[in-house]
């Protein structure tokens, strides 16, 4: 037999425990370890991609922004 059965659920009060589906693999006697499962939910805020649309244009063009990669690159001694 496995070590046991995770399964979410709800402590409706200080002594009974709501499960979010039903356990019918193991009957009898069992050991319950409490411990809080963290918030999952969604919190409302900008999407990433319209905080990034939402941003100016850059003002370099194509030839600074290779300039500057290879700068950096040439900057690193191969590592």
């Amino acid at each position: 037999m496995e070590d046991g059965i995770v399964v979410r659920g709800r402590l409706a009060d200080p002594r009974h425990i709501e499960l979010e589906r039903a356990i019918t693999e193991i009957c009898g006697q069992v050991e319950v370890v409490i411990r809080p499962v963290a918030d999952t939910k969604r919190r409302p805020g900008k999407d990433v991609f319209d905080v990034i649309a939402a941003l100016p244009p850059g003002t370099l063009q194509k030839e600074e922004i290779d300039l500057q990669v290879r700068e950096e690159r040439d900057s690193w001694d191969d590592r």
